[in-house]
Protein backbone atom coordinates (compact mmCIF):
# COMPACT_ATOMS: atom_id res chain seq x y z
CA UNK A 1 0.00 0.00 0.00
CA UNK A 2 1.05 3.72 -0.86
CA UNK A 3 0.69 5.71 2.27
CA UNK A 4 0.35 9.43 1.82
CA UNK A 5 3.20 12.08 3.27
CA UNK A 6 1.15 14.68 2.77
CA UNK A 7 -2.12 14.43 5.23
CA UNK A 8 -3.63 18.25 6.39
CA UNK A 9 -5.71 17.45 8.60
CA UNK A 10 -7.44 15.33 11.79
CA UNK A 11 -9.77 14.24 9.42
CA UNK A 12 -7.76 12.74 6.67
CA UNK A 13 -5.70 11.44 9.54
CA UNK A 14 -8.75 10.11 11.30
CA UNK A 15 -9.89 8.20 7.23
CA UNK A 16 -6.24 6.80 7.44
CA UNK A 17 -6.90 5.06 10.73
CA UNK A 18 -9.74 3.28 9.65
CA UNK A 19 -8.62 2.02 6.36
CA UNK A 20 -5.69 0.70 7.92
CA UNK A 21 -6.22 -0.14 11.38
CA UNK A 22 -3.34 0.77 13.37
CA UNK A 23 -1.04 3.44 13.55
CA UNK A 24 1.57 5.34 15.34
CA UNK A 25 1.24 8.41 16.46
CA UNK A 26 5.93 8.95 16.45
CA UNK A 27 8.68 7.05 15.44
CA UNK A 28 7.22 3.56 15.49
CA UNK A 29 10.69 1.40 14.77
CA UNK A 30 9.68 0.98 11.16
CA UNK A 31 10.62 3.72 8.18
CA UNK A 32 7.78 5.67 7.17
CA UNK A 33 4.62 4.29 9.68
CA UNK A 34 3.84 6.83 11.90
CA UNK A 35 1.29 9.59 11.75
CA UNK A 36 4.41 12.14 11.89
CA UNK A 37 5.93 10.28 8.94
CA UNK A 38 2.50 11.35 7.10
CA UNK A 39 1.73 14.57 8.01
CA UNK A 40 2.42 17.61 4.95
CA UNK A 41 5.64 19.45 6.30
CA UNK A 42 3.53 22.74 7.08
CA UNK A 43 1.92 20.60 9.91
CA UNK A 44 4.69 19.15 11.86
CA UNK A 45 6.28 20.03 15.19
CA UNK A 46 7.68 24.09 14.52
CA UNK A 47 8.98 26.91 17.54
CA UNK A 48 8.61 30.23 17.33
CA UNK A 49 11.21 32.54 17.92
CA UNK A 50 9.48 33.93 21.01
CA UNK A 51 9.36 30.25 22.51
CA UNK A 52 6.30 29.32 21.56
CA UNK A 53 5.11 26.25 19.43
CA UNK A 54 2.34 24.68 16.94
CA UNK A 55 2.07 21.40 16.28
CA UNK A 56 -1.37 20.70 14.54
CA UNK A 57 -0.57 16.76 14.76
CA UNK A 58 -1.02 17.28 18.41
CA UNK A 59 -3.51 18.78 18.11
CA UNK A 60 -5.65 16.64 16.21
CA UNK A 61 -5.24 13.53 17.88
CA UNK A 62 -8.07 15.03 21.03
CA UNK A 63 -10.78 15.50 18.28
CA UNK A 64 -9.48 12.02 16.42
CA UNK A 65 -9.90 10.02 19.81
CA UNK A 66 -13.14 11.99 20.81
CA UNK A 67 -14.73 10.78 17.63
CA UNK A 68 -15.24 7.35 19.13
CA UNK A 69 -13.80 5.62 15.83
CA UNK A 70 -10.56 4.48 17.28
CA UNK A 71 -8.52 3.91 20.41
CA UNK A 72 -6.03 5.88 21.90
CA UNK A 73 -2.90 4.99 24.20
CA UNK A 74 0.49 3.30 24.98
CA UNK A 75 -0.18 0.32 22.52
CA UNK A 76 2.78 -0.11 20.69
CA UNK A 77 6.12 -1.07 22.25
CA UNK A 78 5.07 1.51 25.19
CA UNK A 79 4.36 4.34 22.73
CA UNK A 80 1.14 6.07 21.59
CA UNK A 81 -0.75 5.19 18.76
CA UNK A 82 -4.22 4.68 17.31
CA UNK A 83 -6.40 1.31 16.82
CA UNK A 84 -9.12 1.44 14.91
CA UNK A 85 -12.46 -0.10 16.87
CA UNK A 86 -12.34 -2.93 14.05
CA UNK A 87 -9.26 -4.12 15.18
CA UNK A 88 -9.03 -3.48 18.81
CA UNK A 89 -10.99 -7.03 19.70
CA UNK A 90 -7.90 -8.48 18.44
CA UNK A 91 -5.23 -6.62 20.20
CA UNK A 92 -7.03 -6.29 22.95
CA UNK A 93 -7.68 -10.66 23.12
CA UNK A 94 -3.90 -10.90 22.12
CA UNK A 95 -2.42 -8.45 24.97
CA UNK A 96 -4.85 -9.18 27.71
CA UNK A 97 -3.76 -12.82 27.13
CA UNK A 98 0.01 -12.27 26.96
CA UNK A 99 0.09 -10.17 29.67
CA UNK A 100 -2.94 -11.53 32.34
CA UNK A 101 -5.25 -10.09 34.30
CA UNK A 102 -3.70 -7.71 37.19
CA UNK A 103 -2.64 -10.02 40.33
CA UNK A 104 -5.16 -9.63 43.11
CA UNK A 105 -4.09 -7.08 45.44
CA UNK A 106 -1.30 -5.55 43.11
CA UNK A 107 -0.88 -1.93 42.60
CA UNK A 108 -1.85 -2.68 38.71
CA UNK A 109 -5.37 -4.10 40.16
CA UNK A 110 -5.79 -0.81 42.81
CA UNK A 111 -5.00 1.33 39.82
CA UNK A 112 -7.77 -0.67 37.67
CA UNK A 113 -10.66 -0.48 40.92
CA UNK A 114 -10.03 2.89 41.30
CA UNK A 115 -10.16 4.26 37.56
CA UNK A 116 -13.51 1.69 37.20
CA UNK A 117 -14.85 3.77 40.34
CA UNK A 118 -14.51 7.50 38.76
CA UNK A 119 -15.27 6.06 35.23
CA UNK A 120 -12.54 8.76 33.90
CA UNK A 121 -9.57 10.76 35.41
CA UNK A 122 -6.45 12.84 34.18
CA UNK A 123 -3.24 11.21 34.85
CA UNK A 124 -2.50 13.45 37.99
CA UNK A 125 -5.87 12.73 39.41
CA UNK A 126 -5.67 8.87 38.71
CA UNK A 127 -1.94 9.26 40.34
CA UNK A 128 -3.07 11.20 43.73
CA UNK A 129 -6.30 8.57 44.05
CA UNK A 130 -4.32 6.19 44.09
CA UNK A 131 -1.66 7.62 46.75
CA UNK A 132 1.28 7.88 44.44
CA UNK A 133 1.63 11.67 45.77
CA UNK A 134 5.49 11.40 47.37
CA UNK A 135 8.55 12.36 45.56
CA UNK A 136 9.60 10.65 42.72
CA UNK A 137 6.32 8.52 42.37
CA UNK A 138 5.29 10.52 39.43
CA UNK A 139 7.55 7.77 37.02
CA UNK A 140 6.57 4.81 39.00
CA UNK A 141 3.35 5.38 38.70
CA UNK A 142 3.74 6.01 35.20
CA UNK A 143 5.40 2.78 34.14
CA UNK A 144 2.06 0.71 35.73
CA UNK A 145 -0.16 2.94 34.08
CA UNK A 146 1.56 2.05 30.88
CA UNK A 147 1.95 -1.27 31.38
CA UNK A 148 -2.00 -1.43 31.62
CA UNK A 149 -2.46 0.25 28.50
CA UNK A 150 -0.27 -1.83 26.77
CA UNK A 151 -2.40 -4.68 27.93
CA UNK A 152 -5.10 -3.27 26.89
CA UNK A 153 -6.64 -2.08 30.51
CA UNK A 154 -7.01 1.25 30.19
CA UNK A 155 -7.20 3.93 27.09
CA UNK A 156 -7.16 7.64 26.41
CA UNK A 157 -10.98 8.85 26.70
CA UNK A 158 -10.11 12.25 25.60
CA UNK A 159 -7.40 14.91 26.07
CA UNK A 160 -7.78 18.34 28.93
CA UNK A 161 -6.07 21.66 28.56
CA UNK A 162 -5.44 24.09 31.21
CA UNK A 163 -6.79 27.19 30.00
CA UNK A 164 -5.86 31.14 30.46
CA UNK A 165 -7.18 33.62 31.77
CA UNK A 166 -8.48 34.15 28.39
CA UNK A 167 -10.27 31.14 28.37
CA UNK A 168 -7.51 29.64 25.93
CA UNK A 169 -6.17 26.32 25.84
CA UNK A 170 -2.20 26.19 25.94
CA UNK A 171 0.29 23.72 27.29
CA UNK A 172 0.64 19.62 26.00
CA UNK A 173 -2.42 18.61 27.61
CA UNK A 174 -3.27 15.90 30.10
CA UNK A 175 -4.90 12.37 28.96
CA UNK A 176 -8.27 11.36 30.01
CA UNK A 177 -8.15 7.99 30.76
CA UNK A 178 -10.79 5.13 31.44
CA UNK A 179 -11.33 1.63 30.55
CA UNK A 180 -12.07 0.35 26.95
CA UNK A 181 -15.17 -1.36 28.63
CA UNK A 182 -16.64 2.31 29.69
CA UNK A 183 -15.75 3.88 26.70
CA UNK A 184 -16.34 1.19 24.08
CA UNK A 185 -18.64 -1.51 25.82
CA UNK A 186 -17.90 -4.38 26.91
CA UNK A 187 -18.24 -6.37 23.48
CA UNK A 188 -15.80 -4.51 21.99
CA UNK A 189 -13.19 -6.56 24.18
CA UNK A 190 -14.48 -9.72 23.11
CA UNK A 191 -12.66 -11.88 19.94
CA UNK A 192 -14.10 -15.26 19.32
CA UNK A 193 -10.68 -16.38 17.90
CA UNK A 194 -7.76 -17.42 20.22
CA UNK A 195 -5.26 -14.75 21.13
CA UNK A 196 -2.76 -16.81 19.01
CA UNK A 197 -5.09 -16.53 16.13
CA UNK A 198 -5.31 -12.74 16.83
CA UNK A 199 -1.78 -12.21 16.79
CA UNK A 200 -1.08 -13.82 13.41
CA UNK A 201 -4.09 -11.54 12.02
CA UNK A 202 -2.63 -8.79 12.98
CA UNK A 203 0.81 -9.23 11.88
CA UNK A 204 -0.44 -10.42 8.22
CA UNK A 205 -2.25 -7.31 7.79
CA UNK A 206 0.19 -5.22 8.86
CA UNK A 207 3.21 -6.99 6.75
CA UNK A 208 0.85 -6.63 3.74
CA UNK A 209 0.31 -2.64 4.09
CA UNK A 210 4.23 -2.43 4.93
CA UNK A 211 6.36 -4.88 2.98
CA UNK A 212 9.50 -3.40 3.48
CA UNK A 213 9.34 -3.94 6.86
CA UNK A 214 10.98 -7.36 8.34
CA UNK A 215 9.14 -10.18 9.97
CA UNK A 216 10.55 -8.71 13.38
CA UNK A 217 9.95 -4.93 12.94
CA UNK A 218 6.61 -5.96 12.86
CA UNK A 219 5.91 -8.82 15.43
CA UNK A 220 7.70 -6.04 17.89
CA UNK A 221 4.70 -3.93 17.09
CA UNK A 222 2.14 -6.30 18.94
CA UNK A 223 5.04 -7.84 21.47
Amino acid sequence: MMFPNDIHSGAQLAALIQQIGFLPLLDSGIRGFSAEALVADDCRYVVFPDGGWDWPLWKWKGPIVAGGGCAYGKFFDKKAGFVSLDWWPDLCNYRRSRYGEPAEGSIEEAILLTLREHGSLITRELRAACGFTGPKMRSRFDAYVTRLQMACYIVTEDFVYPTDRHGHEYGWGWSLLTTPEQLYGAAACRCERSPEASLERMTAHVARLLPHATEHEVLRMFR
